[in-house]
This record gives structure tokens, sequence and C-alpha cells, in this order.
């Protein structure tokens, strides 16, 4: 139930946070401003210094409720099986790698946790859904254009697509119209703070994208 529950969570708030950093604090600093903003999903990438106590910290402050709009946190850049457990282990709702890896799909899917590989091809594609990933990340997503969701779809109607790399403010109407599960949003969200800009323009930017997601749904 938690893996469904999970699922439809990232499908339902649309926009995940994919965060990277310096250090801890930084990257902890961001989770906020960008929860502040009303981004509920944040992936802590495992680039991240001290990544797996970042997000057993955020788990612990925001404890999963399934039936809640608590926010989720997941794992990002996960390499291999041994990483994804003890990001699991930690608390990790779902785990993101930046391409398909059968040892990471099997430890994932042991512990019944959403796993989202990076594709870039009709085949990646359907060798990470026959390993059971609910969700897949076509990465890097400023490779394509939103068409390629369709183009994806057309042979596997069934798949989940999370674009990732290259979605921003203006064209993330276009991803979520073509059929976009979800979106990631990576350093556009932080770069002005990483480079010695105010913690509130997180806020503001996650606040931008959000509005710009409910506009699309609507339409």
């Amino acid at each position: 139930m938690k893996k469904y529950e999970t699922l439809k969570k990232i499908n339902k708030y649309g926009v995940v946070a994919v965060l990277r950093g310096k250090s801890p604090e930084e990257v902890w600093e961001m989770s906020e401003a960008v929860i502040s903003g009303g981004i509920k999903s944040i992936e802590v990438t495992m680039t991240v210094p001290n990544a797996l106590d970042i997000i057993g910290d955020l788990n612990s402050k925001y404890a999963q409720d399934e039936n809640s709009e608590s926010p989720i946190i997941g794992a990002g850049s996960v390499l291999d099986e041994v990483t994804a457990r003890l990001a699991i282990l930690k608390g990790a709702s779902y785990i993101v790698s930046p391409a398909f890896q059968s040892e990471t799909a099997m430890m994932c899917n042991r512990y019944r946790v959403p796993y989202l590989p990076g594709i870039m091809t009709v085949r990646e594609a359907q060798t990470a859904l026959e390993a059971g990933a609910d969700i897949v990340k076509l990465f890097p997503g400023n490779v394509y254009s939103p068409s390629m969701i369709s183009s994806l779809k057309g042979p596997l109607p069934q798949l989940n697509i999370m674009p990732t790399g290259g979605v921003n403010i203006n064209n993330l109407h276009e991803w979520i119209q073509a059929g976009a599960f979800a979106v990631g949003i990576g350093s556009d969200l932080t770069k002005e703070f990483e480079k010695g800009g105010n913690i509130s323009i997180v806020t503001d930017k996650a606040k931008a994208y959000m509005k710009a997601f409910h506009s699309a749904k609507e339409t």
C-alpha cells in the first residue's frame, strides 16, 4: 500500500525538486525552502555529502502519513543496490538512478519502494518496465522535446514518464500537456541561491513552479 500511495503522491505533487549541494546544511536549507514554496517531493542526490543522513533527518521531520499531504523524500543519483538499500533503511520513499541498473531494481522491488531509472530509448524503457519500474526518468530531458513522450508512449502506452534536466518554468506546461507523469527540476530552482543569493529566492522559485504546474493541469 505504501508504494502505491508514494506513486500517487509523485503524480499529484507533480514537481520533484532534485537537490544537490556542497554541504548537508546547504541542502537541508534548500529542502526547507522548496517545501515552504509548495514542492512536496524532494530528491536528495547521493552526490551530496552525508546525503543518507539528510534523507533520514527529513524523513523524521516530515513523518510519512499515507493519507496526508506530507512531503515525500527520495534518494537520487543512486548507482547500485547497496546505496539503494541504505537509502531505503533511512526512509527514502523512492529511488532514482541516472540509468537502469538491474540489481537496484531488484532491491527496490524487494522492499516495495518505487524505482525511477533514467532512460533514453524505447529499448531502455521496455527493459525498465520488465524489471518492475513504475516510472522512468527521461534523462537528460534537454536532449528531447516534449513530443518524445508521445513517441515513447506509442509502443508503450502504459509508461509513466518523468522528464528531468532541461525542464524549466517556460516549458513545464508543454511537458505536462504532453503527458508527463511528473517533472524533475534541478539547478534552476537553486542556482541563484548557490551563487550567493537569499534562500527566499528558492522558495519563490518553488511557488512559481507549482503555480505553473497547477495551471498546466487545469488546461
